[in-house]
């Protein structure tokens, strides 16, 4: 899985998307990860804040890593429409 995110709120759906593919509740994903169930869903409803040690922890619970690439000249599918 890719995800391409460049807000809160790409974030917070990849995430979910994540969490969803591991067939995992936000309850079980808090367990893992030691972050508040209500914290991810704030994180994946695209809340804006999130502290990246609370990022990192999510990512390591259900093993993914955060990948820097330079961002592509296309445009955001947001400014398309």
């Amino acid at each position: 899985m890719r995800h391409i995110a460049r807000s809160p709120s790409d974030v917070g759906h990849a995430l979910r998307e994540a969490r969803k593919a591991k067939k995992l509740t936000q309850k079980e994903l808090a367990a893992r990860s030691g972050i508040w169930q209500e914290t991810i869903s704030k994180i994946e409803n695209g809340h804006p804040g999130t502290k990246l040690e609370t990022l990192f922890d999510l990512c390591a619970a259900l093993s993914l890593e955060l990948v820097f690439t330079e961002r592509s000249s296309a445009p955001a599918i947001e400014d398309i429409f």
